[in-house]
């Protein structure tokens, strides 16, 4: 049976995504050296430049997503973490999908993302490219990194 995901927007009040967050940074933290981390903790995600999505599966958070305004026309997907026990559920592409008609509304032509680039974030960047995202070099401030994989879409 599928299920419903319901996306809001989120004011990160909440302990269920304040520790999914949590858990998505100390995430990155195990997998890459710090200064290859560049996910953002609760603080940052309040941002004025960012906005952030949660999704919920029969009243559970499923996952979290954020769009950061990089200027008045691209953006930047930040912050994509589906809850382990929702991997493989539509969470993360309804997130992206979300994210993506969100930044087509606020007249955005083109987002950008960093993921890594070890096993572990292969499924994400199979997410991104089965979503029209392309590989791309790095964008605003980031730089090379053998940690990191960049990607664009226009929109």
């Amino acid at each position: 049976m599928q299920r419903t995901i319901d996306i809001r927007t989120d004011d990160l009040s909440g302990a269920a995504t304040r520790n999914l967050i949590a858990f998505h940074l100390a995430g990155m933290h195990d997998t890459s050296p710090a200064e290859s981390v560049h996910a953002l903790d609760i603080d940052a995600l309040r941002h004025p430049s960012l906005s952030v999505w949660s999704a919920w599966i029969d009243g559970e958070l499923a996952g979290v997503g954020a769009l950061k305004a990089i200027d008045a026309t691209r953006g930047e997907i930040k912050s994509m973490r589906v809850d382990d026990r929702f991997r493989g559920s539509g969470v993360g592409r309804a997130l992206l999908r979300h994210i993506v008609d969100e930044a087509r509304r606020r007249g955005m032509s083109s987002l950008w993302l960093e993921t890594g680039s070890t096993a572990d974030f292969v499924p994400a960047q199979r997410l991104y490219e089965s979503e029209g995202f392309v590989l791309c070099g790095p964008f605003e401030g980031y730089a090379l990194d053998p940690f990191s994989v960049f990607m664009t879409r226009a929109l």
